[in-house]
């Protein structure tokens, strides 16, 4: 099935022997068969024994998928209707605060940003806040300028525990009702987003309020469920749909496509050519669009979140998984580390991504897409082709360094959720020809068990430090005598 997409692999340093001998990993990794598995809601998350069932999320067909043997659609349609009654009691609101953190935040920020000049003019009234940081520099940067009275706030947590996204709201509240607000305008204008509805309620929030989210749903991939809120919020509930069309248009083209075409597929492999026949431990994002400077943040999360472990679906360790992902927009990168990744000695790929269609409507623009886009072309030649001679270090440049050049013919909804499906499956297939599991994360969980007694010691004066590390205890001395 066709792409909504272009990916040119031209540049990728591998022969068509070399292809053919990639491509015949796939039959060996049993691939057609955990792909079916992903789709169909089977537990590929097997050291929590869940299904990782976001393609569901945008399944608009409504074709029935089961978990348990009970089907998932009727849950997921709920609440599509429950985003789109949302969008339509917006008369007031000027400001939405939408609170959450890591996958919570990196999807629909990415996503509000990218469109961000879509929005109608009848949605140019509203603004959505994106809170994340525990810093309270944020929220004050938030609050200087939002309406308490015209304000809705929506918390994401799938737990409703999460610590920064909780102290956030909690401090919200505390500001709205020092605004003067009743309790009783507050509730009604604060949204949850949870798979603990108990804890929302205890917290305020509205029964009719609370977006239901499921276990099946990891955060770095949830933008597609009631995550994906603020989208609607400010471009309306049609872009939001065209949006989940466009990744669902990716998972077909993903079902469906020969290995030989199959673009998720075709990516995985090539990065994992140059990691294991290179020794690449990096790879650069660099997005020839500036609306998409927030892509390289998304894809770090869902990319080394996923696949940066060390033990594999068999108990071993792995000699290599997820590359660094690094990047920011050309033409900028340019002027930063292209130096590096042209003459540096060590190789990392790149993926470049332009859009076709300028999105600017200036009186030039269309010259200076031309300009951003022959840059983007020159760059892509000269990683693969370089020149000069090595008789010349200073003036060399080698060449051979592999990159990709995809395509998206405009920046709308449809082809961001294609792009951002996209490498979801990359995600899933470097899993598979790592031998690891792409949809856990005990790595995350130390630093915030670790974190606990410190919180405690740095808010009691009495508390007893012999038991933290002696050089965190010194550290947390030093930093109560600044204080006193």
């Amino acid at each position: 099935m066709a792409s909504p997409l272009q990916v040119d692999t031209q540049f990728q340093q591998i022969n068509p022997v070399q292809w053919q001998e990639l491509f015949a990993l796939a039959p060996q990794l049993n691939f057609a068969q955990h792909r079916a598995d992903l789709f169909s809601g089977e537990p590929v998350n097997f050291s929590e024994k869940r299904p990782a069932l976001h393609t569901a999320l945008r399944n608009l067909n409504k074709t029935p998928v089961f978990v348990n043997d009970l089907d998932v659609m009727p849950a997921i349609e709920a609440v599509w209707r429950q985003i789109d009654n949302c969008c339509n009691q917006l008369s007031g609101i000027t400001d939405i605060i939408y609170i959450g953190i890591g996958g919570s935040d990196f999807g629909p920020r990415l996503v509000c940003d990218a469109l961000r000049h879509q929005v109608s003019s009848d949605k140019s009234h509203l603004h959505v806040h994106f809170l994340s940081n525990v810093d309270s520099a944020d929220l004050a940067s938030i609050l200087a300028v939002i309406n308490a009275k015209s304000t809705q706030v929506i918390i994401a947590s799938k737990a409703f525990t999460t610590l920064e996204t909780m102290q956030n709201a909690k401090a919200v509240i505390v500001w709205l009702k020092e605004q003067g607000l009743s309790q009783d305008h507050i509730s009604k204008n604060i949204f949850a987003i949870t798979a603990n509805p108990p804890l929302a309620k205890q917290f305020g929030v509205l029964s009719e309020n609370i977006f239901p989210f499921w276990d099946w749903v990891g955060g770095r991939f949830s933008v597609w469920s009631a995550v994906g809120l603020p989208i609607a919020l400010q471009f309306g509930f049609d872009v939001f749909q065209d949006f989940l069309y466009g990744a669902q248009a990716m998972d077909q083209h993903f079902i469906h496509a020969p290995d030989t075409e199959n673009q998720p597929l075709q990516l995985a492999l090539a990065l994992y050519f140059h990691q294991k026949h290179h020794g690449v431990r990096a790879q650069a994002i660099i997005p020839y669009a500036q609306s998409l400077h927030l892509f390289p943040n998304w894809l770090q999360q869902l990319e080394m979140e996923s696949n940066g472990k060390t033990a594999g679906a068999d108990g071993h360790e792995v000699p290599f998984s997820s590359a660094v992902v690094f990047g920011i927009p050309g033409t900028n990168a340019q002027h930063s580390f292209f130096q590096m990744l042209h003459q540096g000695p060590e190789v990392i790929p790149v993926d470049l991504i332009a859009v076709q269609e300028s999105m600017s409507k200036l009186a030039n623009h269309q010259h200076h897409h031309e300009l951003l886009l022959a840059n983007c072309l020159a760059q892509s030649e000269a990683f693969a082709i370089g020149q000069g001679s090595s008789s010349d270090l200073n003036q060399y440049y080698c060449g051979k360094r592999p990159n990709n050049l995809i395509w998206l013919p405009r920046l709308d909804a449809y082809h961001l959720g294609a792009l951002m499906a996209l490498y979801e499956h990359r995600t899933f297939c470097l899993g598979l020809l790592y031998g690891i599991n792409s949809f856990d994360q005990p790595g995350v969980e130390l630093g915030k068990k670790l974190a606990a007694p410190i919180v405690s010691a740095l808010q009691d004066t009495k508390n007893d430090l012999s038991t933290l590390n002696p050089i965190t205890a010194a550290r947390i001395r030093w930093l109560k005598s600044f204080y006193s």
